[in-house]
């Protein structure tokens, strides 16, 4: 019997292991995972280690191994990208991020296998022209990214959108703008980890969690504000797309709802059954003047495309997030 498979680059990644943790619970599924999983130490390879794959692939045999086995690929769900806002060689993040997804995007609609791939919330910018998911060409051309991460997100959405105008797209394509996703499996990130995370350390042993100062008026100190969501929900919208073929577009992916970084840190402490301990310092002024005083994820679009499944709030996510996985000895999922 011919098995279907579901290739999932950066599959080993914080997003991409959820992705494969949740997909991986079909037993009809092989799930495929495509990454590099680099020092041992690291434990990025713990983010797969309790689930069955059917394969794994590294980066540079990706096109060889799809084309060996395309007949029984159903989707390439497509995780893998530089997502540091700080990488400082712009040729490797357009590289990775927009060159080779055009390539897989035009594999994809060659061969017609389905598509979903990461976008994020960094295409917006500072967010001055809000937040909304308007697949639009010329609306997504207008947006102001702050960073060549966000622009070369950006760049790769709008290349979507003309792809399939021209018809010239696989026969789902779906792009997802993630907000600020926090969960299990994100600690091979180190500095780029959640808030969330970073914090706990300090949270579990009765110390002080230090915020960020404020430099708008108008806006507390730990006022600055995000749409924080849950890495769960994230897995479940990607396993909802894969039943639903005919859904296609850009589309964000947040919880719908913006919090300040002192609600994510009192989440954090209340988890604990701590009393919060938070003190302010300063913001590091290399990042000041483009730092983001706002997310907010519109999900009119997706809700309307038919996903009706409520999103975990701040508090029960951090509460899962702390009691399932941060304050175990295995906190992987």
């Amino acid at each position: 019997m011919t098995r279907k498979i579901i290739f999932v680059t950066g599959g080993a990644g914080f997003i991409g292991s959820n992705i494969v943790a949740r997909l991986a619970e079909d037993r009809g599924l092989d799930v495929v995972v495509c990454d590099r999983l680099r020092e041992a130490d690291l434990g990025k390879w713990r983010n797969i280690a309790k689930h069955p794959i059917g394969d794994f692939v590294a980066p540079e045999d990706m096109f060889d191994w799809l084309e060996r086995r395309w007949r029984e690929v159903e989707a390439v769900v497509h995780m893998g990208a530089i997502s540091s806002t700080t990488e400082p060689n712009a040729d490797k993040i357009i590289e990775q991020n927009f060159c080779l997804s055009r390539d897989l995007f035009r594999w994809c609609a060659d061969r017609q296998r389905r598509m979903i791939y990461a976008s994020s919330a960094a295409t917006y910018g500072a967010g001055d022209a809000g937040f909304v998911d308007d697949n639009d060409f010329e609306a997504l051309a207008a947006l102001r990214p702050l960073n060549t991460y966000g622009w070369s997100k950006a760049l790769f959405d709008a290349f979507a959108v003309r792809q399939a105008a021209r018809e010239y797209a696989p026969p789902q394509w779906v792009g997802l703008k993630f907000f600020n996703v926090y969960g299990p499996n994100e600690e091979h990130k180190r500095s780029m980890k959640s808030v969330a995370s970073q914090v706990w350390p300090k949270v579990r042993d009765g110390q002080t969690v230090q915020l960020f100062k404020s430099y708008r008026e108008g806006v507390p100190d730990g006022g600055q504000m995000r749409d924080f969501v849950y890495v769960r929900d994230v897995a479940e919208v990607v396993a909802w797309l894969i039943a639903n073929e005919q859904v296609n577009g850009v589309f964000n992916l947040g919880s719908g709802e913006a919090r300040t970084f002192a609600d994510l840190a009192k989440a954090v402490f209340a988890a604990a059954g701590r009393e919060p301990q938070i003190e302010y310092t300063a913001m590091p002024p290399a990042i000041r003047d483009k730092y983001q005083y706002f997310t907010l994820a519109p999900m009119e679009r997706l809700r309307a495309a038919g996903y009706d499944r409520p999103m975990t709030s701040l508090e029960d996510g951090i509460s899962d997030y702390v009691e399932r996985y941060l304050s175990q000895p295995d906190h992987y999922r």
